[in-house]
């Protein structure tokens, strides 16, 4: 790591500590336990840093029981629910909860519906957070440069599923079915307006909100609307790269995906001064010191969850 890298993640460190908030026993207890669900390319810990930044143990500190999903890095919404399903019943197991409160970031939001939509008795309630409910320009584009059955698409596969099995073999997942191409295609506005069809619970008609509450399960969502962030943030300049795919569409985005797409539910916000990786607390916590800290954004919602009983 060079120099002025190790200082950005420094200050970084030094401007988390100075905007944590106190702890507060009991603040974030929730009835049934939090699952946190990650995105297209996520994983648990990747050479020394949690896809979660720091958020499990923020929510941990003052009551909550979290657990942290580990599914494919790239596959299909319905390969991953039912890969998520099954570590859901394994938490069943282990803690005696009946229920669990699924937290969704990007892909991990339908991730996250799917299992709602087909075990509603396990989920107490579905968080999207800056989650692909309606598709993603970024990846309707990919699959234009890339379309089925040519050699770009086979190219693109290739690198994408070695870089999706690098990650699960470093996360020690490598048991997982990966499929970049079929990641993709879901992440599409056609992937997900299929998706929606056959599990449209929380999903609104348009820009605004959806159901609250469907089969027994409390749907929420917030996001954010600014692609740049932190100048100190090294991975900022790709998600600037990214958001190009919204020039000239008029849409607020966070670089990957709109804020129309990224609603679900009851939305909290849809407008944060955060991007796409700011919604997980960035890398390692290089965030927009000028909007609510995300860990703050997830410790308020563990509340909303417990006031409301789940």
């Amino acid at each position: 790591m060079n120099s002025s890298l190790k200082f950005a993640c420094a200050l970084a460190l030094a401007a988390s500590a100075l905007v944590s908030p106190a702890a507060n026993a009991g603040y974030t207890t929730t009835k049934y336990p939090i699952v946190l669900v990650h995105g297209i390319f996520g994983f648990n810990n990747f050479l020394g840093a949690d896809y979660f930044y720091q958020i499990p143990g923020t929510l941990r500190n003052e009551g909550a029981k979290v657990f942290v999903s580990t599914v494919a890095a790239g596959n299909s919404n319905e390969v991953r629910g039912e890969q998520l399903l099954q570590q859901v019943l394994s938490y069943k197991a282990i803690s005696g909860a009946a229920k669990f409160n699924l937290i969704g970031h990007s892909q991990g939001s339908p991730t996250s519906r799917y299992v709602a939509a087909v075990r509603p008795d396990l989920v107490a309630s579905v968080t999207s957070v800056d989650g692909v409910n309606k598709g993603s320009r970024v990846a309707d584009i990919v699959r234009k440069v890339a379309p089925a059955g040519t050699v770009t698409e086979a190219v693109a596969a290739t690198v994408g599923n070695a870089f999706s099995s690098l990650l699960s073999f470093a996360t020690g997942s490598s048991s997982l079915s990966q499929s970049t191409v079929a990641a993709l295609d879901s992440l599409t506005t056609t992937g997900l307006s299929k998706f929606n069809a056959k599990y449209p619970a929380g999903v609104p008609s348009g820009c605004g909100e959806g159901a609250y509450s469907v089969n027994g399960v409390k749907y929420y969502s917030w996001g954010g609307a600014k692609s740049l962030t932190n100048v100190l943030d090294p991975l900022d300049a790709g998600i600037g790269l990214l958001s190009v795919a919204f020039a000239f569409s008029g849409e607020a985005n966070d670089g990957l995906v709109s804020t129309c797409s990224q609603r679900l539910g009851k939305v909290i916000r849809a407008d944060y001064g955060m991007n796409h990786l700011d919604a997980v607390n960035g890398y390692f916590g290089i965030v927009n010191l000028f909007e609510t800290n995300p860990k703050s954004v997830y410790r308020a919602h563990a509340n909303r969850l417990q006031a409301a009983g789940i």
